[in-house]
């Protein structure tokens, strides 16, 4: 039974659960189910609340935010992205495989926090991050990467299609 408007229905589940890492043998068995993990990731995305301030129905946010890494350096989420965007274009009758794309930039304010990945637009004044993102004439997502809004667009779109030529 859903709880929150952002958990996973039954059919969604059951497309995703195909695209998950297999639990490992030995150690210690999992506590929580990828489920109830995956849930708890949707609704900190969506939300935008804190990892810390999960609410108590999901489980730990350690135990989300450690899934939550460990995926998203196995490039998990880019799997399913493309999964869905495959399924997506048969729906709509296109070739599952793009044959163009469109790119673009936006560029975004940050918290006063600064860093590596901090920079400022001079065109554009901002002072923050820049987001050069890749789409399928769909508006499918291919391709996106964050950076410091002090590098160029040029310097960007050569970062975006680097990435793209070699994970697509």
């Amino acid at each position: 039974m859903s709880i929150y408007p952002t958990d996973l229905s039954d059919a969604e589940w059951s497309y995703l659960v195909p695209h998950l890492p297999p639990p490992k043998t030995g150690g210690r068995p999992r506590i929580h189910s990828p489920r109830a993990v995956l849930d708890a990731i949707f609704y900190v995305l969506k939300s935008g609340c804190p990892w810390r301030l999960l609410p108590r129905d999901f489980p730990p946010w350690r135990t989300v935010y450690h899934y939550f890494r460990q995926w998203r350096l196995a490039g998990i989420f880019e799997q399913i992205n493309a999964a869905l965007r495959k399924r997506l274009r048969i729906g709509l009758g296109r070739n599952p495989h793009p044959s163009a794309a469109i790119a673009d930039s936006q560029s975004t304010k940050t918290t006063g926090i600064g860093g590596e990945q901090r920079g400022y637009d001079g065109n554009k004044k901002i002072r923050g991050r820049k987001r050069h993102l890749l789409v399928d004439t769909e508006g499918l997502l291919l391709k996106a990467k964050v950076h410091s809004a002090k590098v160029s667009e040029q310097d960007g779109l050569r970062l975006l299609l680097e990435s793209a030529r070699s994970g697509l």
